[in-house]
């Protein structure tokens, strides 16, 4: 599809990238109310999913995922799920493993491609709880994760209707480079000393899968994802990682109506994660680049932010289809 022009105006103070990223990560809050449920998984592990409802019963649900070291009560998530269940859609909000403040079972986690417990989430939610639309909502790495689960795959359950994902990395190697750039070294530290941390945890119960001086050796995102990442899901190394991870590949084969909404000034991204060929090849992609919104701060006056009321107008214009 053509690219979409963005009607998006930042106020002054949040045109400055670093500003938007900050204040919405660190500042927003919204109140919902959710309920928490825990869904066993087919390999014996386990994951969270923090629900919010309609007023009234619906049909309808939207799976709303995080980014890198995201969880459920995320403002970037809560905000949809909000929007959406005054509009009459029910809301998951995806706690990945390991990441709703208690550690998985297992040795493994998840990454930027494991799209298989978001399809196991989705038979979930139409077996069990008989949704006849979902859509997906997926924020950075969970953004990344969406529209690959949708290109990678030819089973892809008719109940899917419509996706959004907002300041996506498409090309990981891309973006994980432009992490470790000075710009973004208090991103980069914050990040880094998360992943470090819940991984020392891991040490300490899986003592013979790593050591603690790999632990103390990594100094970097790219050390975390060569030393963990990598070896934890079956890949060579980090670039092998970020190679079949990234979400690029896989946008050519997308069949189900999704918006990718990337700013041009997000310092987490590069041109390689602007997919414009990709959109304009087809048909079923659209690419909103807003001038400003940083890394998921698309700020605007009221309780909503623009890229959650465009998420909810594309899925009323195309959800239904």
């Amino acid at each position: 599809m053509p690219i979409l022009d963005s009607t998006f105006k930042a106020r002054f103070l949040f045109r400055k990238a670093f500003v938007a990223t900050v204040y919405s990560g660190l500042f927003r809050k919204v109140n919902l109310e959710q309920r928490r449920e825990r869904l066993e998984l087919p390999d014996g592990d386990f994951i969270d999913l923090d629900w919010s409802y309609a007023k009234r019963k619906s049909d309808k649900v939207i799976i709303l995922l995080s980014g890198l070291e995201g969880h459920g009560q995320r403002p970037y998530l809560t905000g949809a799920a909000k929007l959406f269940n005054q509009n009459g859609v029910d809301a998951i909000s995806v706690n990945f493993r390991g990441c709703s403040g208690e550690p998985n079972r297992k040795y493994y986690a998840y990454h930027s491609g494991a799209t298989e417990d978001l399809h196991t989430i989705i038979l979930h939610a139409i077996k069990e709880k008989n949704y006849a639309q979902i859509y997906f909502f997926g924020v950075s790495l969970g953004g990344n994760l969406a529209l690959k689960y949708l290109g990678e795959r030819d089973d892809i359950p008719a109940e899917i209707k419509a996706c959004i994902g907002i300041s996506v990395p498409c090309s990981l190697q891309h973006s994980a480079k432009q992490l470790h750039s000075l710009i973004n070294k208090p991103f980069h530290d914050r990040f880094k000393k998360g992943l470090v941390n819940s991984l020392r945890i891991k040490q300490n119960k899986f003592p013979d899968e790593i050591s603690v001086e790999q632990v103390d050796s990594i100094r970097t995102l790219n050390d975390f994802d060569e030393i963990y990442t990598s070896r934890a899901h079956g890949f060579k190394n980090a670039q092998d990682y970020y190679e079949q991870s990234s979400c690029l590949q896989f946008l050519p084969n997308i069949k189900i109506p999704s918006l990718i909404i990337n700013a041009l000034n997000d310092s987490f991204l590069t041109p390689e994660c602007f997919p414009v060929k990709a959109a304009k090849n087809n048909p079923h992609l659209y690419l909103e680049m807003p001038k400003y919104g940083g890394h998921v701060g698309f700020i605007q006056r009221g309780e909503f932010y623009y890229n959650e009321k465009r998420a909810l107008e594309f899925v009323q214009k195309f959800g239904a289809k």
